[in-house]
């Protein structure tokens, strides 16, 4: 046992041996190449560094002042790489945050140079800033300032090679634009401007002198304006395109809330105008839709100068202080008086409107638009008051607000809180002086202080008409319900469309060209003699009005029966009620047809009725309600047995067709042959193109049946 156990040892050990000889021998011999994998991998991709944006923060040389011309080479002297700038002013652009954010540049303005030693200076100004670049750097651009007061110029190592704005030829005022986003290819540095003797060495370093000329308007009144608010970028082209895609993305967005309230604006002018059709009445709508517009007109022209060259930034800034920020002020107080259907004091609207004038023109001689043509002490006074003006609106708009709660209560509360901000907002130089911010950049949509007091006007304003909108409704319906009452209850006061009468038969056709006609009617039987009283009218005007003065007459026909059944004594009558309710007149005929058939007929300027076809001739009369004294014809006829009587109103002469031609009386004549019902001749008529209400009634003699004698 023990001999087996020490022979499995011993090989053991030499299998160990062994395999340790082998690993040797492997070691020191050369590793085989590894098999060709089946599926060749695809290479890592080439990172490359080094193409960035460097922010120029300076410290730049600064100048005021504008550059003498080389006369070598026509060149301002001031752009030349040579030109020695050491005793310019030094200015550091580095941005408050310390970085600059092209998502929101206005983050990073900086103050100008009139809050840097040079407080009332506006014109000509140079920056120089000597850049050290490598060589190897040929494809480089510039990103001009995210915010420049005023027109510029780009020039690099003494060439231009861009700018902002519209220099035009020298010697001529610069036409500057609202700053925006631009970039600007750069040249490589010629081999005369490196240093010698360094050319071809790696690592080499060429300087390039970046100069900026600069214009600013002599209107910009700000004590923190002045030159460049923020640093411009240098880099690799793409990455200077990148830049400036992310600063104009910035741009449109901040001019999104403009493009939004401005498209609304109109849409509610044009709603507010359209109420103007609905009630020409009141001419708050109108004023509504000329102020809503104007602020419309604003927010185009501000996304205008914002992404275009179409306006200059000079006319755009004439055009905001001098004709919108008064006429808002003036305008939307004058909306709120309106609004709230004030009288009195009477002398109020005068006020505003001279107000709102004085405002727009003490602005133009103070904003130093004019420099030339307007003395500074003049331009001085005007800036003085043109403050008192603004604050003269506040009491005005107090007032009127003021009134309008002690009138309407809620309304006007709701208007307060529109006003605040508004009036506030026309003081945002002065604000801006004392460093109160009235302007805001939420999410990147640029928002300023007047601009809140405009929403929340046209808001309440918006409010206000929707609560109008529905009270107006629901009057509407109230309205249409007593329509509908007057029109239930005219029907009702209408005799039955056939009746019949000893010895005649009444048919009767009404049908009015609105809800409520002005065409009347009425068939009385006597009570004892057997006589039968028709009496017949026609109003003027149509509608409830109209119907109103119908109810009055029917109801006078029917007490003037209980005293007298004599035609002209009922016309007499009629013509009393009538008398002095302001332009109300009508009409009439009263029509008495006794039992043998004798007929008594008066006439107040109606049209005459015709017997079998023919119109009867008689006298002609004064309408009712024209005068007391007024004399009424009267005639007498017979009725024998098969005549037939027709009463017309005027609405079946004058049925008018799509041609304009009448109905006239011929063509009456030819119906009253072939109809043979009353509502056969109104539907003819109103086929043809009924324009007014129309009525018939038609009677006809029937023989009487006497008792046979015992």
């Amino acid at each position: 046992m023990r001999r087996r156990f020490g022979a499995i040892l011993i090989l053991l050990a030499a299998c160990t041996l062994a395999s340790q000889a082998n690993a040797l021998a492997q070691s020191s011999s050369p590793t085989p190449a590894p098999a060709p994998d089946p599926k060749p991998k695809t290479p890592d991709p080439t990172i490359t560094l080094g193409q960035s944006v460097v922010p120029l923060y300076g410290p730049w040389k600064f100048q005021i002042g504008d550059s003498p011309i080389d006369p070598k080479n026509g060149k301002p002297l001031w752009a030349e790489p040579g030109f020695d700038d050491s005793k310019w002013e030094s200015v550091d652009l580095t941005p408050p945050t310390g970085k600059f954010n092209p998502a929101q540049p206005d983050l990073s303005w900086l103050p100008g140079w009139r809050a840097k030693g040079h407080p009332n200076y506006w014109g000509w100004a140079w920056y120089r800033l000597s850049v050290p670049l490598a060589q190897n750097n040929q494809s480089l651009a510039l990103a001009g300032p995210a915010n420049v007061d005023g027109a510029y110029q780009v020039f690099s190592n003494g060439d231009l090679v861009g700018g902002m704005g519209d220099f035009g030829m020298p010697g001529k005022t610069p036409t500057d634009y609202m700053f925006h986003p631009a970039m600007f290819l750069l040249p490589p540095a010629g081999p005369a401007r490196r240093p010698t003797g360094n050319e071809n060495l790696p690592g080499h370093e060429s300087q390039r002198i970046l100069a900026f000329r600069l214009w600013m308007p002599s209107w910009f009144n700000s004590p923190d304006e002045g030159g460049i608010r923020a640093a411009p970028l240098l880099g690799e082209a793409d990455s200077i395109g990148a830049e400036l895609r992310l600063e104009w993305n910035a741009r449109v967005q901040s001019c999104g809330y403009s493009v939004f309230e401005g498209l609304l604006f109109f849409l509610l002018a044009i709603i507010a105008a359209s109420l103007i059709l609905f009630d020409r009445s009141d001419p708050v709508y109108l004023v509504v839709a000329i102020v809503l517009s104007s602020n419309a007109t604003l927010d185009m022209l501000f996304v205008f100068a914002s992404l275009t060259t179409l306006l200059s930034f000079t006319n755009y800034v004439l055009l905001l202080e001098c004709v919108f920020l008064p006429l808002m002020i003036g305008g939307w107080t004058l909306v709120w008086w309106l609004w709230f259907r004030l009288t009195r004091p009477a002398w109020v609207p005068w006020v505003i409107v001279l107000l709102t004038v004085a405002y727009s023109v003490l602005q133009a001689l103070s904003g130093d638009f004019f420099i030339a043509a307007v003395p500074h002490s003049l331009a001085a006074f005007s800036h003085a008051a043109s403050v008192v003006v603004r604050l003269l609106f506040l009491p005005l708009m107090l007032l009127v607000v003021g009134l309008g709660i002690r009138k309407e209560g809620r309304e006007g509360w709701l208007v307060l809180l529109a006003f605040v901000p508004l009036t506030i907002g026309q003081f945002e130089t002065e604000l801006n002086a004392l460093h109160i911010p009235t302007h805001w950049s939420p999410f990147g949509v640029l928002v300023f202080l007047g601009q809140i007091g405009i929403d929340l006007s046209a808001a309440a304003i918006s409010i206000l008409l929707l609560r109008r909108l529905i009270l107006s409704v629901r009057r509407q319906r109230q309205m249409a319900l007593d329509v509908k009452q007057a029109q239930e209850v005219q029907q009702v006061i209408l005799p039955e469309a056939r009746l019949t009468h000893p010895g005649l038969t009444i048919e009767s056709e009404y049908r009015p060209a609105r809800e409520v006609g002005g065409d009347f009617f009425q068939i009385i039987p006597h009570k004892t003699d057997g006589s039968l009283l028709i009496v017949a009218g026609d109003v003027t005007g149509k509608g409830l009005k109209a119907g109103m003065l119908v109810a009055l007459l029917v109801g006078a026909i029917r007490s003037t029966l209980d005293w007298s059944a004599d035609p002209l004594a009922v016309l007499q009558a009629l013509n009393k009620r009538v008398l002095g309710r302001a332009d109300a007149q009508a009409t009439c005929l009263a029509l008495r047809i006794a039992a043998n058939g004798e007929a008594t007929l008066a006439n107040a300027g109606h049209m005459p009725p015709f017997l079998n076809g023919e119109p009867i001739a008689m006298q002609g009369a004064l309408p009712l309600g024209m005068s007391e004294a007024a004399e009424f014809s009267e005639m007498h006829f017979q009725l024998n047995a098969g005549d037939r009587l027709v009463l017309l109103s005027d609405g079946i002469v004058e049925a008018t067709d799509a041609n304009g031609q009448l109905f006239g009386f011929d063509r009456v004549h030819t119906l009253l042959r072939s109809a043979t019902t009353a509502a056969a001749i109104a539907a003819a008529a109103q086929s043809f193109g009924q324009q007014d209400d129309i009525s018939v009634i038609s009677v006809t003699r029937t023989p009487v049946a006497h008792p046979a004698l015992a």
